[in-house]
């Protein structure tokens, strides 16, 4: 078994700012000596192993691999045991070997047989850069590294591109992992003063309905009074038990009055409180629609490859950021739309959005990042198409991929004119 090309003569080389995590004094990958045939998995480096098991197979799949290999706790094992159990066969050539190397074929056969049409290094990287650029990461990752033409540098720099895109995936997910926790809270504790109002309320109907009996009793009381005062004329002093019923009366009147207007008030307070508790759901609902949808996209070795061309509508995106124009339209094409851009009038001419609101089915924009004249534009010119018209919350790509999800666009309907 010989090296491939180059691989022998670059010993410990820095990958950018990124290492691999043991010496690189040993080719990272041992090939055919006629340079023809893909190499397996225990012709590369044990320093690749681990990235490869956990970029190019799925915990399911790990999974199903080790039941096979009869390992019959795997049915409960947990993520990073099914992981390490693989970075183990993948060194070994004997059957556990074998069979990883056939499931590893056999998941990202289409990658391989793309990347068997280059014949140089410089082939494979040009694949490997457009697979990236796709999301196609799993498969790619594995094709290169199996290419009899894939050298050292090569190997440095796909290993330099998937590890720190791990890194960015973990980031982005924290960060709205940890922006869906601060909502739960503020959410949990709207809750707890709503029902903290819904209690004192409750206290305040039961003294109002109480306070009312009281009042009626008194009342009955009252024209008892009055009744026998009138069959039994006396004194002025005999007459002084019904004044004194009167005025009480009155006082009850009055307090009775004063807790009507603060069951009012508590009422409106309440009825506020609900308004913003349901707002914070919606928003908690939405944000996690939005984590799930990016996960699905980070998560590409489950993400369906759309085939070139298979567009079946087009989408106009309006406003925004232009730093993540090239990015949306990526992310577009991967749910099988066509997408088109204007930036709102900053610098795209504003004359040309009824031409573009025409070519497509639906219009987005984010409301946190378009002017207002832009967006009543786009919407006068939706409704005279009738046109689906989509606000999204914010310019950040988790809201856009939210968004063209199959079932949330389906959602939106034609506005009214």
């Amino acid at each position: 078994m010989r090296a491939l090309a180059g691989l022998h003569h670059h010993h410990g080389g820095p990958l950018g700012t990124i290492q691999l995590p043991r010496p690189m004094d040993a080719p990272l990958v041992s090939a055919d000596s006629r340079n023809q045939q893909r190499s397996k998995i225990w012709d590369i480096s044990p320093n690749l192993h681990c990235s490869i098991i956990g970029t190019c197979l799925t915990a399911a799949e790990l999974r199903q691999f080790l039941l096979k290999m009869g390992e019959t706790d795997a049915r409960t094992a947990t993520d990073h045991s099914l992981h390490s159990r693989g970075v183990l066969a993948a060194g070994r050539r004997d059957t556990a070997g074998k069979l990883l190397n056939k499931v590893l074929d056999k998941r990202h056969e289409a990658l391989i047989k793309r990347f068997s049409k280059a014949s140089t290094t410089k082939d494979v990287r040009t694949m490997w850069l457009a697979a990236l650029e796709q999301g196609d990461i799993p498969g790619a990752y594995w094709a290169v590294l199996t290419h009899p033409a894939t050298d050292r540098p090569l190997v440095q720099e796909v290993f330099g591109e998937v590890h720190m895109l791990s890194h960015l995936v973990g980031r982005s997910n924290r960060l709205d992992i940890s922006r869906l926790q601060k909502l739960q809270r503020e959410l949990d504790e709207r809750d707890a003063k709503v029902a903290k109002q819904e209690a004192r309320l409750l206290n305040a109907a039961k003294e109002r309905s109480e306070l009312l009996r009281r009042i009626e009793e008194m009342e009955q009381t009252v024209i008892r009074l009055a009744a026998r005062q009138n069959s039994n004329p006396g004194t002025e002093d005999e007459k002084s038990p019904v004044t004194s019923r009167l005025q009480k009366l009155d006082a009850e009147k009055v307090r009775s009055d004063v807790l009507v207007a603060r069951l009012q008030e508590s009422e409106d307070k309440q009825r506020q409180t609900e308004s913003r508790a349901n707002r914070l759901s919606r928003q908690v609902a939405e944000l996690q629609h939005e984590l799930a949808a990016v996960n699905t996209v980070l998560n590409v070795e489950n993400t369906p490859e759309v085939p070139p061309g298979a567009s079946s509508q087009a989408l106009l995106y309006v406003g925004g950021r232009r730093g993540l124009f090239d990015r949306l339209r990526t992310l577009a094409e991967r749910h099988g739309y066509e997408l088109f851009i204007h930036d709102g009038g900053v610098e795209d001419n504003i004359s040309l959005l009824p031409g573009l609101v025409s070519q497509t089915s639906a219009a987005l924009f984010p409301v946190d990042c378009i002017s207002h004249s832009a967006a009543g534009l786009v919407k006068r010119l939706c409704q005279d198409e009738q046109k689906k018209f989509v606000p999204l919350r914010t310019a950040s790509l988790a809201s856009f991929i939210a968004a063209v999800s199959a079932e949330r666009l389906a959602n939106y309907h034609t506005p009214s004119i």
